[in-house]
């Protein structure tokens, strides 16, 4: 497969990226391997509410490529579905990792109940499958809509979400509550350095504004649902909250998204985190 273009001004960088250890379709390894060669100069696997996969990833890349160790924290803010991302955290940090044992419990307890939801709606997946797709990783939403449509139940992922797991949808489970400030501060505990993911382009910017006040650290400015207008929205916002600007593809598997590395994120957006992390060069 040809290599993307390099983004301007030099090579680019990958800041978003998901393995079997949340819920991408490919191993550390095998992402790690892409990345290489698509000569990305690096690469940061954001586990969904995990870190498990820290130490395969950074066996893989040795010194083939930068791995930027990473996580994407669920919270929620007055019913917004808000995710923030943590790099150059500790993956062995013994509050992270007790807090990231109870979101285990709990997302597991989630999808039982909207198992248990479907089955009363007359379209019943199994409980099984839905903990075998999730393998190693923490189990979600994206694990029951792929059983609703390996059952035959919906025809894509999208309608899975539309008609029975959105927030609007019969088979809809909230989570517990966990705020984005919280989120936040967990992430600076283990030393890492706080970023607001794809934002969308309708967030309010008084949001920002007030998880700027709470110490968020930067804001995902390449994103495969921004648009040019987003990117340009948000490169401005960045500037005039004194934020650090990140992006990537969010990749989860190739031929579903946009593949990893395709967005032009520049290799220059490391060195503010770096900085911000107090990690060397």
């Amino acid at each position: 497969m040809p290599r993307p273009p390099a983004a301007r001004g030099g090579r680019r960088v990958d800041l978003h990226s998901h393995t079997i250890f949340s819920d991408g379709a490919l191993a550390p390894e095998a992402v790690v391997a892409l990345a290489v060669e698509r000569g990305l100069a690096a690469l940061a696997i954001t586990y969904h509410d995990s870190v498990e996969g820290v130490p395969r990833a950074r066996e893989a890349a040795g010194s083939a490529i930068e791995l930027v160790p990473g996580i994407e924290v669920s919270s929620m803010l007055d019913g917004l579905d808000l995710h923030i991302l943590g790099y150059y955290l500790d993956p062995a940090d013994d509050e992270l990792l007790e807090t990231l044992a109870r979101f285990r419990t709990e997302r597991l307890d989630r999808a039982l109940q909207m198992v248990e939801r479907l089955t009363a709606l007359g379209v019943p997946v199994d409980r099984d499958q839905v903990l075998a797709l999730a393998g190693p990783g923490v189990v979600g939403r994206p694990h029951v809509a792929e059983a609703l449509l390996r059952a035959g139940h919906v025809e894509t992922m999208d309608d899975a979400f539309r008609l029975f797991l959105g927030a609007q949808g019969p088979a809809f489970v909230q989570r517990p509550a966990f705020r984005p400030e919280q989120a936040i501060a967990l992430v600076h505990a283990a030393g890492g350095v706080s970023v607001l993911a794809h934002p969308g382009a309708g967030l309010s910017e008084r949001v920002v504004e007030h998880l700027a006040t709470a110490r968020l650290d930067g804001i995902e400015v390449w994103h495969p649902q921004h648009g040019m207008a987003s990117v340009r929205r948000y490169h401005a916002l960045a500037a005039k909250l004194g934020l650090i600007e990140t992006g990537g593809s969010d990749f989860h598997d190739q031929g579903r998204g946009v593949d990893l590395g395709e967005l032009p994120v520049p290799a220059s957006v490391l060195g503010p985190l770096k900085q911000a992390a107090g990690v060397p060069g």
